[in-house]
C-alpha cells in the first residue's frame, strides 16, 4: 500500500482524540488532594522580585529571602538523625519558570565522585542532587529533576510511585561551580516542561542528595531506608505564594535529516546510500494532556544494548529506549507484569520501518488517566503492512491504588482474500499501594483474541508485598492459558500456573556491616491440570557494608521437566528431549565495590550441577574512571558447561569493553565492541554525539560486525543524523 494511506488514518484518528480533548470534562481540579505522609513539610515559595542570573553563583536578593529548605534526614545507611554533612536547597518562581538553588557542603578531604559530563548519569556513582515532583498531587506520577557534582543533568518521568524513565528530555538551565568547601547549582525550569494543573498552588516534593565521601543517602522529607527516595509517598509540600500561570499551548516540532551508507558483505547487495527525513512533534492539548506525533522516525542514535549470553529456554528482555514511547509509558507498558505483558512497544518497528504514528497521554481531571497509540508500519519482504492501535484508561481509588483496562489491537493492511490476520487483547489490572508504601500489590485479567478464538486464551496474575526496616515479604501467582497470545506484548511463556512467596529479614547493626539478612525465594511451575513441571527454589545470605560495598551468597535448588526439546549451548546440533526431567543446583557468590573509587567492580560465579552434566560460570564488570571525562569499563561472562553425550563441552565468552568519553556537557563519544562466541559474532558501535543546542542533536553512528576467526565483515553501516528541537 501506499505510503500516505496508514498516516492518513493515524491523522484522522488523531484529530477525533485531539477535539474529544477540548470537551471542559478534561479540565483538573487544582490543590484538591493533600494527604502526603510528609504534609506537615511544607516549603513556601515566592516569586521573584527582581532577574536571576543561572551562572552558580549564589547572590541575587531572592536567594537571600527564600526559605531555606535544610536539615536533610539520613535515609541510608539507617534512616535516623541527619546527615553528617550539611545541604540547603532554596526555590523561587515567575510567571515562565521554577528556579532552584543549592549549596551542599562537603569538607571531608578527597575529590568529589563524579562520573562523567554524561546527561542522566548513574545514580550510585555520584554525588548528586536529586528532585521529585508531584504536580497533581496523586503520589503516583511525577517529574525528577537533578545534577552530579560534576554538573551534570538528570531529567526524567516518574510513575507507579517511585519508578523513574530516564529517556525522556526536556529543555531547562543549569550550571554547577565547585567552591571550596561545597558546590553550588543554579537550575531554571521552564513551566512548560512539567504537566500540572492551572491555577494550582500546592505541589507535592522532595529533595535528594547522595554523598558518597560520607556514604550517605538524604531528604528533606524523611523516607524510611527500604524506600527510594524517589517515593511519592514520602514528598513533603511545595507552597507557591500564588496561582501558578495558566499553561500556554506547548507545541514543539522536532525535524531530523538523515544519510547513511550500508554494506551487507553476507547476502552480496554492495554499498547502498540512503537519505531521508522525518519529525516528531509534540501537542499540548490541556494543562495535563500531551499528543506526539512521528512520520518515518528513525532511531539509528539509540544506545546499542548489551549482549548476554543465554543459557535460559525463553526470550531475553530488553527496555525500551525510544523516546516517543515514553512519556506516560506506564498508561501501556505498566499492565500485568514484567514477564506477562499485553504491550510491549519494541514489537513495534521489529521487522518493519515504523510509517507514523499517533500517541496521546494524560490526565482527566483529578482521578483519571488514558492513553491512545495508533502507529503503523511499512511492508517489508517478511511482513505485510500493519496498523498497531493500544488504548487505556486508569481511575485512581483510595489513598494511592488505581484500577485500568487496556485494548490492544493488531490488524494487516492488504490481507489476501481468502486469509483472515490480527490479535487483539483486552485487560482489566488493579494496583494497590498504601498511603505509607508499606503495602503494594497488584491483580490482572487479560484476555486475548485471534482467528478461530480457541479456549485458554487468558492470563491472569496477582500479588502482594509487606515491607518494613527489617521484613519483606512478598507472594507472587500467575495463571496462563495454552492458547494466550499477545502478539505485541512481553509473555515468556504459557500453559502454566506459577507461585511464588519471597521472605527476607535484615539486621541493621550500622557499624562496618551496615546490615544483613536471610534471603528464601522459592518459584514453583505447574502445568494446567497442576502437575509441577519446574521449581527454583535460592536460600541466600546478603551483607551490605559501610563503604556501600555488597556481598551475597546461596544456593539455587532447580528441577525442571521440559516441555520442548532444548539445546542450554545454543550452539549444538544436539538437544535435550521434551519430556525428559532433570534436579539440578549449586552455589553462587555476588560482590559489588564501592563506587566511590576510582576502580571499581562487581562479579558473580556459580558453580553446580546444570541439567544432564555440570556447569560454572563467571560474569562482572570491571570498571575504571577518569572523572569526569573518560569512563572505561569491561563486562565479562565466561560459561562452562559439560552436558555429557550427545553434546560437546561447550566453552563461551562473552567480553565487551566499553569507553565513554565525556568532552564536555555537550560533546559525547561512546565505544563499545561485544564479542559473543554464542551468536559467532563481534560487533563495534562507535557513537559521537554533539548537543549543538538543547535536546538538538548531531549524531555519527558507526557500526561493524565481524566472523570470529577470519575476522571478515558481515555487515557495516556508518549514519549521520541531525536533529533540532523547535518550540
Amino acid at each position: 500500500m501506499s505510503r500516505i494511506k496508514p498516516f492518513l488514518l493515524i491523522f484522522l484518528l488523531s484529530c477525533v482524540v485531539v477535539s474529544l480533548s477540548a470537551n471542559p470534562l478534561f479540565k483538573t481540579k487544582a490543590d484538591t488532594v493533600l494527604n502526603t505522609f510528609n504534609k506537615d513539610f511544607i516549603y513556601n515559595i515566592k516569586k521573584l522580585q527582581s532577574e536571576i542570573v543561572i551562572d552558580g553563583v549564589i547572590e541575587e536578593h531572592d536567594w537571600l529571602v527564600a526559605q531555606k529548605a535544610g536539615n536533610f534526614r539520613l535515609v541510608l545507611p539507617i534512616d535516623t538523625g541527619y546527615a553528617a554533612q550539611k545541604s540547603e536547597i532554596m526555590m523561587a518562581y515567575d510567571s515562565k519558570a521554577l528556579y532552584i538553588a543549592q549549596i551542599f557542603y562537603d569538607t571531608i578531604p578527597g575529590k568529589r565522585i563524579m562520573e562523567s559530563f554524561r546527561r542522566d548519569f548513574n545514580f550510585g556513582s555520584n554525588d548528586n542532587l536529586l528532585i521529585f515532583f508531584d504536580t497533581f498531587l496523586d503520589q503516583t506520577n511525577g517529574f525528577s529533576f537533578g545534577v552530579s557534582a560534576s554538573g551534570a543533568k538528570w531529567d526524567g518521568l516518574m510513575s507507579g510511585g517511585s519508578r523513574m524513565t530516564l529517556d525522556w528530555d526536556t529543555k531547562w538551565e543549569s550550571e554547577t561551580k565547585q567552591n571550596p568547601g561545597k558546590w553550588v547549582t543554579e537550575m531554571r525550569i521552564p513551566f512548560k516542561s512539567f504537566r500540572y494543573p492551572a491555577g494550582s498552588q500546592l505541589w507535592n516534593v522532595n529533595f535528594s542528595r547522595l554523598d558518597l565521601k560520607s556514604n550517605q543517602k538524604s531528604s528533606w522529607a524523611p523516607v524510611p531506608r527500604q524506600f527510594p527516595t524517589a517515593s511519592l509517598a514520602y514528598t513533603g509540600v511545595m507552597k507557591f505564594d500564588g496561582p501558578l500561570p495558566k499553561p500556554k499551548p506547548q507545541i514543539s516540532f522536532i525535524p531530523y535529516i538523515f544519510g547513511s551508507y550500508a554494506n551487507d558483505f553476507e547476502s552480496g547487495i554492495g554499498a547502498e546510500y540512503r537519505k531521508d527525513f522525518g519529525f516528531d512533534a509534540k501537542i499540548g492539548i490541556s494543562t495535563a494532556i500531551n499528543l506526539d506525533l512521528t512520520y518515518n522516525p528513525d532511531y539509528a542514535q539509540v544506545e546499542v544494548d548489551q549482549q548476554v549470553t543465554n543459557i535460559d529456554r525463553f526470550e531475553l528482555f530488553f527496555p525500551e529506549k525510544r523516546q516517543f514511547f515514553l512519556e506516560n509509558s506506564d498508561l501501556f507498558s505498566g499492565f500485568g507484569d514484567r514477564n506477562i505483558t499485553p504491550f510491549f512497544s519494541r514489537r513495534i518497528g521489529l521487522d518493519a520501518p515504523v510509517l507514523a504514528g499517533a500517541r496521546l497521554s494524560g490526565k482527566i481531571g483529578n482521578d483519571w488517566r488514558i492513553g491512545f497509540i495508533n502507529m503503523a508500519t511499512e511492508k517489508s519482504e517478511e511482513a505485510l503492512s500493519r496498523n498497531f492501535t493500544v488504548a487505556s484508561v486508569q481511575k485512581k481509588i483510595f489513598a494511592r491504588s488505581n484500577v485500568g483496562f487496556i485494548f490492544v489491537n493488531k490488524e494487516y493492511f492488504n490481507q489476501p482474500a481468502d486469509t483472515t490476520m490480527y490479535n487483539r487483547v483486552a485487560g482489566f489490572d488493579y494496583n494497590l499501594a498504601s498511603r505509607d508504601n508499606v503495602w503494594d500489590g497488584k491483580f490482572f485479567y487479560h484476555r486475548s483474541f485471534q482467528p478461530g478464538n480457541p479456549a485458554k486464551q487468558f492470563a491472569q496474575g496477582a500479588s502482594l508485598s509487606y515491607s518494613t526496616k527489617h521484613v519483606q515479604l512478598e507472594m507472587v501467582q500467575r495463571s496462563v492459558g495454552d492458547n494466550y497470545r499477545a502478539e505485541v506484548g512481553y509473555i515468556q511463556r504459557t500453559g502454566y500456573n506459577f507461585i511464588n512467596p519471597e521472605i527476607s529479614y535484615l539486621f541493621v547493626p550500622n557499624k562496618r556491616i551496615v546490615s544483613h539478612g536471610p534471603e528464601v525465594d522459592f518459584r514453583y511451575y505447574y502445568d494446567p491440570g497442576f502437575h509441577k513441571i519446574e521449581h527454583e527454589n535460592v536460600i541466600s545470605y546478603q551483607f551490605e557494608f559501610h563503604n556501600g560495598s555488597n556481598l551475597e551468597f546461596g544456593y539455587i535448588d532447580t528441577y525442571v521437566e521440559l516441555e520442548e526439546d532444548f539445546d542450554p549451548t545454543r550452539t549444538s546440533n544436539a538437544y535435550l528431549p521434551a519430556g525428559s526431567k532433570y534436579n539440578f543446583g549449586g552455589g553462587f557468590v555476588h560482590y559489588m565495590s564501592t563506587r566511590k573509587t576510582l576502580f571499581n567492580w562487581n562479579a558473580e560465579a556459580v558453580k553446580g550441577t546444570f541439567y544432564s552434566g555440570n556447569m560454572r560460570y563467571i560474569s562482572g564488570e570491571l570498571g575504571y574512571r577518569i572523572q569526569p571525562y573518560i569512563n572505561m569499563s569491561v563486562n565479562f561472562n565466561y560459561t562452562d558447561m559439560d552436558l555429557g553425550e550427545p553434546f560437546e563441552r561447550t566453552k563461551l565468552w562473552l567480553v565487551g569493553p566499553k569507553m565513554d568519553v565525556t568532552f564536555t556537557d555537550k560533546l559525547f563519544w561512546t565505544t563499545f565492541v561485544q564479542y559473543n562466541e554464542q551468536v559467532d559474532n563481534m560487533n563495534i558501535n562507535m557513537r559521537l554525539q554533539w548537543r549543538y543546542q538543547p535536546v538538538s542533536d548531531i549524531f555519527l553512528v558507526y557500526t561493524d560486525n565481524f566472523i570470529p576467526g577470519s575476522w571478515a565483515s558481515r555487515n557495516r553501516a556508518l549514519v549521520l543524523k541531525m536533529t533540532y528541537w523547535l518550540n
